[in-house]
């Protein structure tokens, strides 16, 4: 399900997929390591979003791993109600990465990065998912986090061709102004020169999840950096049965 800033359910999606646990290295793939956009390079960017007042628009990518180049002949059974009466024994070759190949993430990188580099666009040293194009005064900088774009400019004109150009090589959603990105809700007041995030969608969702939902602010028990020692632990089996029904390590994680 596709949800909203409000955790509504904006649509339903379906899609064919590949079994990875079948394919073989060497043979139906090699490499795998895709670069993902750090949170810190968000963070990075939204800081200069407020300090110089930049435009900030996202676009989503439809159906992103679709639009990767195979290196390898990679071959599959037809999916049920697909094959034809007389066809059953065919295989599918594939002329695209589709998802749940191992290498389809890495795929869609370089085919991304291919495309936006020829549009001028420069990738960072650091971060290989955060993009700088520059013509004078006037700059962009493009966050790619998997399928989810994120567009920060001082040149409005600039921001609508790198939307145009992006358009003209997949298929994109254009969704204006950034206000909900990756479960985080942006805010802003721009008279000010403020930018807020909020997690309070994923924050209810979590308090909800393990009972928590109408519980009382409360201070962390512990600070950050503390390590737990073996006198945290249970100590014998009536201690470790209550530890069972306490999902300890998903809580801590949900963090």
């Amino acid at each position: 399900t596709k949800r909203d800033s409000k955790g509504n359910i904006e649509r339903y999606k379906a899609r064919l997929v590949a079994k990875e646990f079948t394919q073989m290295e060497g043979i139906d793939y090699n490499e795998t390591y895709s670069p993902v956009s750090a949170k810190e390079s968000m963070r990075i960017v939204l800081a200069l979003v407020a300090h110089f007042d930049l435009e900030l628009h996202q676009m989503d990518v439809k159906t992103a791993f679709l639009n990767g180049d195979l290196d390898e002949e990679v071959y599959m059974d037809q999916p049920q109600g697909f094959s034809e009466s007389g066809k059953d024994h065919l295989v599918c070759k594939l002329n695209k990465a589709i998802y749940g190949l191992k290498q389809a993430s890495r795929q869609w990188y370089i085919k991304f990065s291919e495309v936006i580099t020829t549009f001028g666009f420069t990738e960072n040293i650091i971060d290989r998912c955060v993009y700088l194009k520059t013509c004078g005064s006037k700059f962009i900088i493009l966050t790619l986090y998997v399928d989810d774009i994120l567009l920060a400019s001082n040149d409005l004109q600039l921001l609508t061709e790198t939307k145009h150009f992006l358009a003209s090589h997949f298929e994109m959603k254009d969704m204006g102004e950034a206000s909900f990105v990756l479960g985080i809700e942006i805010r802003r007041d721009r008279s000010k020169c403020v930018l807020s995030l909020s997690q309070s969608v994923y924050i209810n969702k979590v308090l909800k999840r393990y009972g928590m939902k109408n519980c009382s602010p409360i201070s962390a028990p512990i600070a950050k950096g503390d390590k737990l020692s073996l006198n945290d632990c249970p100590k014998d089996e009536f201690e470790k049965a209550q530890m069972i029904n306490i999902p300890y390590a998903s809580a801590v994680g949900s963090l």
